[in-house]
C-alpha cells in the first residue's frame, strides 16, 4: 500500500518525492475533484494526502469521502504556507461524523 499526494504547491511535491510519495499537482476545483475520482480507483493507494487549501476547494466531496469510504484514508497537511484550521476544527468533523454537539 502506498500514500499518493495532492497538492498545490510544487515544493510539496517536491518535498514527498523525495519521501518516495507520488502525487499530482492542481489548483483548480475541477482538477481538483479529478485527481481524488482517479486516486480513489486505484487499488494500491491506502492514504491520500492533500494541502488544506486544495480540500477548502471541495470540502463537501472531501468529507463526503471520509465519512462514507473505508479506502483510502483522506488526510489534510499543511503546506509550507503553514496550518490555517481553526482551533475547533477536530470538534466541527467530529460532530458531521456523530451528529452529536461537543
Amino acid at each position: 500500500m502506498h500514500f499518493y499526494l495532492i497538492s498545490d504547491n510544487i515544493d510539496t511535491i517536491v518535498g514527498m518525492r523525495l519521501a518516495g510519495i507520488d502525487g499530482v499537482l492542481v489548483h483548480e476545483d475541477e482538477e481538483v475533484r479529478n485527481a481524488l475520482s482517479e486516486v480513489m480507483e486505484m487499488e494500491d493507494v491506502a492514504v491520500i494526502l492533500m494541502t488544506e487549501r486544495l480540500v477548502k476547494l471541495c470540502p463537501e466531496l472531501v468529507y463526503d469521502l471520509k465519512l462514507n469510504r473505508q479506502r483510502p484514508l483522506i488526510v489534510e497537511i499543511p503546506d509550507r504556507h503553514g496550518n490555517g484550521r481553526a482551533k475547533d476544527s477536530i470538534t466541527k468533523y467530529v460532530r458531521d461524523a456523530i451528529g452529536v454537539k461537543i
